[in-house]
C-alpha cells in the first residue's frame, strides 16, 4: 500500500472511533427517573425494626400533589419534597422495601443530612452505621443529627424560609455557631480509642401563631459504646467546643463588676491545645486555650480605651470560658464516664507504651485525669469609640 493511501486509511480509522466515543452516553440516567434523596430518618419500631425515612426531592412534579402514607411539602415551583418509609430488620433490608415504594430510582448522592431517632440512638447505632460507612452511595461528609423522639417527624417538617428541612438542618449546620459533625467523624470518633462520640441534638419547636413548626439545634447527644448515654444543653456545649478546639464562631456577653451594662465580644480566631502528664499513677492533662476577641457593643461606662479595662473584660471572658469547660467536665468525666475530648489519644500519641498498659481499663483512668486550666483570652480590637456612645457618665 502506498505511503499516501495508508495515511488516508489510518486517519479514517482513527475518524470513526472519536466518532463512536462521541455517540453519546448510551447509559445515562436521566433526572426525572430518579428519586433524589434530600435527607434520611432512623427511627428503632415497637416491633424491634429499623425504619428507613428519606425525603425525597421530586424535580418537577406532574399534576397536583398527592398524598400517600406520609404528608409531602410543597416545594415551591422548582419541585415538591415528599417523604417515605419502610421498615426492615437491617438498613439494607428497609432500603430494599423502600424501593418498592417508589416508582423512580432512589439517588443517595445528595442526602447531606442524617437524622437519628432518640430510640434507635439509645440502642446502638453500630448497625446503621456499618451500612452507611460500607455502601457507596451515601455521603460520607452527610451532617448527622440526634432528634428527640422520632427523626420520622423532623423530616415531615414544613420549614417556612428553606424548601426542605435538609436545608435548614444543613445551614444550621455550616453556620458552625453550634457541633457540627459528618458521617465521617462521627465514625472516626465511635471507633477512636476513646469509644465516645457527640452529635448535636435536634428539637421541634412547637407551631405557634402565625409561625410553623421548624427543627433547631439545641445541645449535643452524647454517644458513648454506640449507645447514647446522655445529652448536654446549650452552654455546657460551649465548654465541649472549647475543649475539642472546634469553636469557630462565637459571641460572648460579660457584665464586667461594678459597673452596669454589657459588654459583647466576637471571637476572631481560637485555639486549644491539649498536654497530657504522666507522673507515676497520676494522669493529668493541662488544656491551654488561647483567644482573640473584637469588641463589637458595650452599653456600660467604661472607656476601653484605658488597658485596666480591657484587663478586667479579658478577665470576665477567661471566667466565662472556664465556667462552661468545667461544667462540660462534670458531665462527661464524672457523670456519664465519656471521653468526648479525644483525652486518650492525646495521651497515646505522647506516651504509646503507658497507654498500651492501660487501655483495657482507660474508663477506670479518665474520670481521675486531673484537668488543668490555662485559658488566655485577648481583646485586640476594642472599637474607635471606646466607650458608649449613649452614656455621658465615664468611669
Amino acid at each position: 500500500m502506498e505511503p499516501t493511501k495508508r495515511k488516508t486509511v489510518l486517519v479514517l480509522f482513527f475518524l470513526s472511533i472519536q466518532a463512536l466515543l462521541l455517540s453519546g452516553c448510551w447509559d445515562r440516567t436521566e433526572i426525572n427517573d430518579l428519586s433524589i434523596i434530600t435527607a434520611i430518618g432512623l427511627d428503632a419500631t415497637d416491633d424491634h425494626k429499623l425504619e428507613l425515612s428519606v425525603n425525597i426531592f421530586v424535580n418537577n412534579p406532574s399534576g397536583g400533589q398527592r398524598m400517600g402514607e406520609m404528608s409531602s411539602a410543597d416545594g415551591g415551583e422548582g419541585g415538591q419534597s415528599v417523604v417515605r418509609s419502610a421498615a426492615g430488620v437491617t438498613m439494607a433490608d428497609a432500603t430494599s422495601k423502600l424501593q418498592k415504594l417508589i416508582p423512580r430510582k432512589v439517588f443517595w448522592g445528595q442526602a447531606e443530612v442524617i437524622v437519628f431517632g432518640e430510640r434507635l440512638a439509645k440502642q446502638g447505632l453500630a448497625e446503621p452505621m456499618e451500612y452507611l460507612t460500607r455502601h457507596p452511595t451515601p455521603r460520607e461528609h452527610a451532617y448527622v443529627f440526634v432528634s428527640k423522639g422520632l427523626a420520622k417527624d423532623v423530616l415531615l417538617l414544613q420549614p417556612p424560609i428553606e424548601r426542605t428541612v435538609a436545608d435548614v438542618l444543613r445551614e444550621m449546620a455550616k453556620s458552625q455557631t453550634g457541633l457540627n459533625i459528618t458521617m465521617k467523624e462521627l465514625a472516626q470518633m465511635m471507633a477512636g480509642k476513646a469509644n465516645a462520640a457527640v452529635i448535636p441534638w435536634v428539637e421541634i419547636k412547637p407551631k405557634q401563631e402565625r409561625q410553623e413548626s421548624f427543627p433547631f439545634i439545641t445541645g449535643t447527644a452524647i454517644v458513648k459504646n454506640g449507645k447514647l448515654v446522655g445529652r448536654m444543653n446549650d452552654h455546657t456545649t460551649r465548654g465541649i467546643m472549647w475543649l475539642r478546639n472546634e469553636i469557630k464562631s462565637a459571641t460572648v456577653t460579660v457584665s464586667p463588676k461594678d459597673d452596669k451594662g454589657y459588654v459583647s465580644l466576637y471571637m476572631l480566631r481560637s485555639n486549644t491545645k491539649l498536654v497530657p502528664h504522666i507522673e507515676g499513677d497520676n494522669w493529668s492533662i493541662t488544656v491551654k486555650i488561647e483567644t482573640q476577641d473584637d469588641i463589637v457593643e458595650n452599653t456600660t461606662n467604661l472607656n476601653l480605651m484605658e488597658p485596666e479595662h480591657i484587663q478586667e473584660l479579658e478577665n470576665e471572658l477567661r471566667t466565662d470560658i472556664e465556667n462552661r469547660v468545667k461544667a462540660a467536665l462534670t458531665e462527661a468525666q464524672k457523670k456519664m464516664n465519656a471521653d468526648i475530648f479525644n483525652f486518650a489519644d492525646a495521651f497515646y500519641r505522647k506516651y504509646p507504651k503507658e497507654w498500651k498498659q492501660v487501655k483495657d481499663r482507660w474508663h477506670e483512668i479518665y474520670p481521675k485525669v486531673e484537668v488543668k486550666l490555662e485559658t488566655n483570652p485577648k481583646v485586640i480590637r476594642p472599637g474607635m469609640t471606646g466607650k458608649s456612645l449613649f452614656k455621658p457618665e465615664q468611669r
